[in-house]
């Protein structure tokens, strides 16, 4: 299988996604202090992928922002019930139930190179089958305490190799990460 499967989310600073609640108001009020124009990199992270994979509790909260922030590229929602796609997702939005390997296996076999992996659960789904390639994670300085964590437990150490780290003005720091595999 000749495919990655990469991580690019932000966090509170105590590795937060998320309030309890889900609210993202931290991010949103994080987000404006970015200068006009910079994404830290999302948008080139995103002509890079060619699938995205969300979990249904991340692709509801993205449905409820009004704006997709997928663009065209096709979007696979993972959950073990149906779920509602808005007519004018049609083309892109498909739903799948399968498991992250049965997932992987198939899209290699329809030509996918990448993947984007969002939301935690799911990120961890796919961390703990030993499927992500890379992670990059942008700490927001901000500690929320409490809230929905990025990981979760795992039964093994999941070993890291630094690719790069990079400092904002405004605060946030970006941290790129191989997943090491045995």
């Amino acid at each position: 299988m000749n495919l990655r499967a990469s991580v690019f989310i932000a966090t509170s600073l105590d590795g937060f996604i998320a309030r309890t609640g889900g609210e993202l108001d931290w991010l949103d009020a994080a987000n404006r202090t970015v200068p006009e124009g910079e994404d830290c990199g999302y948008q080139a992270f995103m002509e890079s992928i060619d699938v995205s994979i969300v979990g249904r509790k991340t692709y509801e909260k993205i449905l409820s922002f009004g704006k997709w922030s997928y663009g065209i590229k096709p979007v696979i929602v993972l959950s073990s019930n149906k779920i509602e796609i808005p007519d004018r997702l049609a083309q892109t939005v498909s739903h799948s139930s399968e498991s992250p390997k049965e997932l992987c296996d198939r899209l290699s076999n329809e030509g996918a190179k990448r993947l984007y992996i969002d939301g935690g659960i799911t990120i961890q789904r796919f961390l703990s089958s030993g499927l992500i390639d890379d992670i990059t994670i942008t700490v927001i300085p901000v500690i929320l305490g409490r809230g929905i964590p990025l990981f979760g437990e795992v039964k093994k150490d999941i070993s890291l190799k630094h690719i790069a780290t990079k400092s904002y003005d405004f605060g946030f720091v970006q941290l790129t990460y191989e997943v090491q595999k045995n």
